[in-house]
């Protein structure tokens, strides 16, 4: 996300004519609709559009503050154009990523990870691999809401024949799932942390690693003690899983060789846009060798040709694309919107950026970074005060992203005031907005988990290990002073 360092030279405005509590009006009147628009009305819905319309409305307020201060409207408007302008990069490395999964759907990359990954099943390491099933094929789609609402259910279903509380199972599914939605490169909120922080997509996923490979090793060892602590019966059957894809896809290792050469661009350390981009143009050719008559039916074509197998490739990775097979559990998730599927995320960066530019041009931004370094006079407080606005977002706005959004642009400039890195602000974000918000019940994540699962909050919630525990260890190794990433001085 080269594009996206433009972000870091962008200066932030002084007003010294504005007060903290006039700078805080927009957070607040913000803060205020978002709760509103997400629990009282749109719910699950929230983020088809109502919530980028509301954060264009807390512009509308911060804009009204500004001009009570003196601030012109060209002068706002220009810092909102700078703003977008600082996530082009991000913009174009979504939209990529949709294409990638597209042609990942077709190609039977996904399926045939998922095929490989239900097959580690055993009775008594049932719940830890129900906790790598589902860390594998969040990573491999980038979305824990798909995986829940997929192979989460199957597995309730199976620990549920094994005689295992259906609490346990739920928190080892989410505990998986939320694992690979964080370090996806698929994932939304993980292109969308790096993007609030003003780092880059590679580099806020290894840096992620720092933490979350440590979260998930203790959660991993906690369900191993409780896998055998417990008694189980039967035995786990998948059988009409592994057939139902079977029949609809060319199962092969050989397609495994696509994402293994992204992983080798990826780690030498070739730019993202370009390491998607031959991902998904080698999974296109993968796609018409391995899986032809998909290639046809996303075509909507009767015979392989050149142009028909074009354009089934190219339906994948523009549009929407699915694959029917006769397991109605896995048609969801071998489902793609392709690059018109990530359009909503970037609305919703768009509107973001206009409420920050706003923010920005009328020196509220500068106020309340001030305040805060004035209270979070360490490091450690620094961290400390990011995670607790990330809880408290996802408390009272009721949704994940946008306890990404608001804290990632409220905290930005107090994080370089310190010397450090966008990397540690976009891990923490993640360690402490994305996974959090499953564990609230009137969150748009708690009500849409606990209500696809059968599962309620209260039981499952201590089981969600992975998802509790993510926020302590940012926390203690931020305490600890461990791999805290400086500014580099150019």
């Amino acid at each position: 996300m080269e594009g996206n360092n433009s972000s870091k030279n962008i200066e932030v405005i002084k007003n010294k004519e504005l007060n903290i509590w006039e700078a805080l009006i927009p957070v607040f009147a913000l803060v205020a609709m978002l709760f509103y628009n997400v629990f009282f009305v749109y719910g699950d819905d929230a983020l088809s559009g109502s919530n980028q319309f509301i954060l264009v409305m807390g512009a509308a307020v911060a804009a009204i503050i500004g001009f009570r201060n003196k601030v012109s409207y060209q002068k706002m408007m220009d810092e909102v154009a700078e703003n977008i302008k600082s996530t082009s990069g991000a913009i174009l490395i979504l939209l990529m990523v949709g294409a990638l999964a597209g042609t990942w759907l077709i190609s039977g990359i996904i399926p045939s990870m998922i095929y490989y990954g239900l097959q580690i099943l055993n009775p008594t390491i049932f719940l830890a691999a129900s906790v790598v099933i589902c860390a594998i094929i969040s990573i491999a789609t980038g979305s824990s809401w798909t995986t829940s609402a997929t192979v989460g259910i199957a597995l309730i279903g199976i620990g549920n024949t094994l005689g295992i509380s259906a609490g346990m199972t739920a928190g080892a599914v989410l505990s998986g799932a939320y694992f690979g939605d964080k370090m996806s490169p698929l994932s939304d909120t993980t292109n969308l942390a790096p993007t609030m922080a003003g780092g880059e997509l590679f580099a806020h996923i290894k840096y992620m690693s720092i933490t979350t490979i440590p979260t998930i090793l203790v959660t991993l060892l906690a369900f191993v003690i409780i896998g055998f602590s417990i008694e189980t019966t039967g035995s786990p059957d998948v059988s009409d899983k592994l057939a139902a894809i079977d029949d609809a896809f060319n199962i092969s290792p050989w397609l495994f060789v696509v994402p293994a050469i992204v992983i080798f661009l990826i780690v030498k350390k070739t730019p993202p846009l370009i390491a998607l981009l031959a991902g998904t143009l080698l999974a296109g050719v993968a796609a018409i060798i391995a899986q032809p008559e998909i290639v046809l039916n996303v075509a909507g074509e009767t015979e392989l040709t050149a142009n028909s197998a074009y354009k089934g490739v190219m339906n994948a990775i523009t549009t929407d694309s699915a694959v029917v097979t006769k397991s109605k559990e896995l048609n969801d998730l071998f489902t793609s919107g392709g690059m018109n599927g990530m359009l909503g995320t970037i609305w919703l960066i768009i509107c973001a950026m206009v409420f920050g530019g706003v923010m920005d041009a009328i020196g509220a931004l500068s106020r309340i970074s001030g305040a805060l370094l004035s209270l979070a006079s360490s490091v450690f407080g620094l961290f400390a005060s990011t995670v607790a606005s990330c809880l408290a977002l996802n408390v009272t706005a009721s949704d994940q992203y946008l306890a990404i959004v608001v804290p990632g642009k409220m905290f930005k400039k107090a994080y370089e005031d310190k010397g450090l890195a966008p990397e540690n602000l976009s891990r923490t974000l993640e360690d402490s907005g994305t996974v959090t918000s499953v564990l609230i019940p009137w969150n748009t994540c708690g009500a849409y988990q606990s209500g696809v699962l059968g599962v309620g909050v209260g039981e499952y919630f201590v089981y969600a290990i992975f998802n509790w525990l993510s926020p302590f260890t940012t926390l203690l190794f931020a305490a600890l002073n461990i791999k805290i990433k400086q500014l580099i001085k150019k």
